[in-house]
């Protein structure tokens, strides 16, 4: 039998009352309208609890700042006043450096700190040192002079200048300040053992003190120290690849550095030393003797200056190269990384002759034969006329 096609269910004759019909459509209305009600109805409760939710954080926040007002950690006021000394040691937490700070009186309590460190990612930026604070400080206070580094870390330090010998060398080194033992830097000097020199230096820490500014750690030593010299030599030496250099050159370590020891001593230009090294060379491989007066001064015990008397270059030390040829037996100085380099590559050129024609600006006259030579010593004469008591 063929069955009527149902378009919707107002359209079958199933057989019911006509106000069934009419009373299921009402109950789908009245679905609809408790469908679109319920919605409506979990959207305002949506917002109802957020708005309590955010007066809550809101209402815990100003509960939480007036309990840390009430129950806060104790603090002192202002700047502080005299000075104390703090150290701070690798690793510390802000928790622990806070406990150091009260202990030492810098601050009231550890809490504040803690409080004032935790507030600020800056804090993260404290560094192990020695720091000198003062008393009774507000945390804050003590936390910006801790990060300020300039100001709150005094560190003892030492300098060595580019040319000082190991003899000038001991004197810094005894200096009141550094409180070593009388006597404790010229034994040091004594155990070249113990100074970390390399297998070349033949056991002597001449030309290995390398120049510089240096720290003075808490405990230190005479040994410390020095060995901090050569270990920066050692640095210097190893980003220069010194060793291998000279010998790929046929130069032997050893000499080379005695080579940058008299190029220090015997220019203070830069752009002059790589030549005044190829002189030095060039004297050596023609056998004559250098006659450099910077290794006079050191035979007879004087630093600096630039002239020789007579009788300073009759003298019978080995360092004396107006006497006898070849280099003089160890180094005269702590050369610098610049004449180091120099000595490993020295200039490519004929000249057998140097000197100065105006200390005042270091200008340096080369020459190959004598009486190019002496035509520049006439310009440092004419220029010592001109300049009198200079020379």
């Amino acid at each position: 039998m063929t069955r009527p096609t149902v378009d919707n269910d107002d359209d079958l004759d199933l057989g019911l009352r006509p106000e069934s019909r009419l009373e299921r459509r009402a109950n789908r209305r009245r679905q609809r309208a408790r469908r679109g009600f319920g919605c409506f109805a979990v959207i305002i409760s949506l917002l109802v609890v957020g708005a309590l939710v955010g007066g809550a954080v809101v209402g815990f926040g100003k509960g939480k700042d007036a309990l840390e007002k009430v129950f806060a950690a104790p603090d002192y006021d202002g700047e502080g006043t005299g000075v104390v000394t703090v150290e701070i040691t690798k690793g510390q937490s802000n928790s622990s450096i806070a406990d150091t700070l009260e202990k030492k009186e810098v601050v009231k309590s550890a809490k504040a700190f803690e409080r004032v460190a935790r507030n600020d990612s800056r804090s993260l930026q404290i560094q192990a040192a020695t720091y000198t604070l003062r008393k009774h400080m507000s945390a804050k206070a003590a936390l910006e002079l801790m990060l300020n580094t300039e100001e709150s870390i005094k560190v003892l330090r030492f300098s060595v200048p580019a040319g000082k010998t190991k003899a000038e060398v001991i004197k810094i080194l005894e200096a009141p300040k550094l409180k070593l033992p009388a006597g404790a830097a010229a034994a040091a000097m004594g155990k070249p053992a113990s100074l970390g020199l390399p297998a070349y230096s033949n056991g002597n820490a001449e030309g290995f003190l390398f120049p510089g500014t240096y720290d003075v750690p808490k405990g230190a030593t005479a040994y410390s120290m020095i060995k901090q010299m050569t270990a920066e030599y050692a640095k210097n030496a190893a980003a220069l690849n010194f060793v291998k250099t000279a010998q790929a050159k046929d130069i032997d370590p050893y000499r080379a550095l005695i080579v940058a020891s008299i190029v220090q001593g015997e220019s203070n230009r830069k752009q002059d030393y790589a030549k005044v090294a190829r002189v030095i060379y060039n004297r050596l491989q023609a056998g004559m003797k250098l006659q450099m007066d910077s290794t006079v001064h050191y035979a007879v015990g004087r630093g600096g200056g630039v002239f020789t008397t007579d009788e300073q270059r009759n003298s019978d030390s080995p360092y004396n190269t107006y006497k006898f040829k070849d280099l003089p037996p160890t180094p005269i100085s702590s050369p610098t990384k610049d004449t180091m380099r120099a000595a490993i590559n020295p200039a490519k050129g004929p000249w057998m002759y140097f000197t100065l024609v105006n200390l005042d600006t270091g200008e340096t006259a080369f020459a190959t034969t004598p009486s190019e030579h002496q035509a520049n010593v006439a310009k440092l004469q004419a220029w010592c006329a001109a300049n009198k008591g200079r020379c």
